[in-house]
């Protein structure tokens, strides 16, 4: 079942954002993200693939969580007023890219906006997960952090550099949920600067 953050004004933009692998839509990070944004002016729609409906901890075959993303873009673009976006953390950002590499959003989205692309495995930069990017025809917005194993800044850099839209925002100090250290962000601002420039960048 979806879940919705309403943000103040109707027919604001709704971002459909999809969990990452390790856990479903009721994760912290996943409710700060989608709370923070509604608050910026951003409607956000959340959902659980359906591994995580069923208690599993292995994520569905890739063909089971893009179906299930394009049935939530569906029902989510019934009422929305406003352009919708697509995104998710980690492995569902990488979904909703395959759906839309294969134009499987209807109607298609804004844009499509990436917390923590997983490039490649940690360790393993050979196994690369960006050959269907180039396809993608909508502007995107990665959000990287910098000590993120799934993918050092320069391949990052590299990566974007190579799409035709697409624009590469670094939180420095930042791992793969975009938080740096105490040492570096004592008051934990790294979240909320994300989500500043996540905001600016769907409404504008």
């Amino acid at each position: 079942m979806s879940v919705t953050y309403p943000a103040p004004t109707p027919d604001a933009p709704t971002l459909v954002l999809a969990h990452g692998a390790g856990a479903g839509q009721k994760h912290p990070w996943m409710t700060r993200v989608a709370k923070g944004l509604a608050a910026r002016g951003v409607h956000v729609v959340t959902f659980d693939f359906p591994y995580i409906e069923a208690h599993r901890h292995v994520p569905d075959r890739a063909p089971v969580l893009e179906l299930t993303f394009q049935e939530v873009w569906r029902s989510a673009a019934s009422e929305a007023r406003g352009p919708l976006f697509a995104g998710g953390k980690s492995m569902g950002g990488r979904i909703a890219s395959q759906v839309a590499a294969r134009h499987g959003f209807d109607p298609p989205p804004a844009g499509l906006i990436f917390f923590g692309y997983p490039l490649h495995p940690p360790g393993r930069p050979s196994v690369r997960r960006d050959h269907h990017l180039p396809s993608i025809n909508v502007p995107m917005l990665f959000f990287h952090g910098a000590r993120d194993g799934f993918g050092s800044p320069e391949e990052m850099r590299a990566l974007v550099a190579g799409l035709s839209d697409a624009r590469l925002e670094l939180v420095e100090d930042g791992d793969h949920s975009l938080v740096r250290p105490k040492r570096s962000d004592p008051a934990g601002q790294s979240i909320d600067q994300v989500l500043d420039a996540a905001a600016a960048w769907i409404t504008r």
